[in-house]
């Protein structure tokens, strides 16, 4: 059996999120953040204060690697743990109050990053990748669960 990486698409997906990242890691560096932050922090700016629990459901990531993250992004200085006001055994996570002021040039580091990849693409071809994209993040979502 022949496989030739330029017709797969898993192959193709993963190289274009790497070339996404590393957009973005250009742009986002001087905020102080890096991509891997990036997920857990757009969440963080829809939802303030949501528990670890909570954040791995809406990331769908490996505790571990929410973990990692999360304790680099409390020792750069962007979240705050606190307890729970209802659950001893949780902590819920807070956007401390450089992480708040860093959102709006966040969200224009990743506007920027999306129209410079999609830049060759009519807004209709625009429309129809992210609507395949996201036929795909469901399709393997429903296979994850099975």
């Amino acid at each position: 059996m022949k496989f030739d990486r330029m017709t797969s698409a898993g192959y193709l997906v993963n190289h274009v999120a790497r070339l996404f990242a590393d957009g973005l890691r250009k742009r986002i560096a001087p905020l102080g953040i890096v991509p891997g932050q990036f997920p857990a922090l757009l969440a963080l700016w829809e939802k303030d204060g949501l528990t670890q629990k909570e954040l791995l459901a809406v990331l769908d990531i490996e505790q571990a690697t929410l973990a990692n993250t999360l304790t680099r992004m409390e020792r750069d200085g962007l979240i705050v743990r606190k307890e729970h006001p209802s659950d001893a055994r949780a902590r819920t996570i807070h956007l401390t109050e450089k992480a708040r002021g860093i959102r709006a040039d966040a969200y224009r580091a990743a506007a920027e990053t999306n129209r410079c990849a999609l830049a060759d693409m009519t807004e209709d071809e625009q429309d129809l990748l992210l609507e395949f994209i996201q036929r795909v993040i469901d399709t393997m979502q429903k296979d994850k669960e099975q």
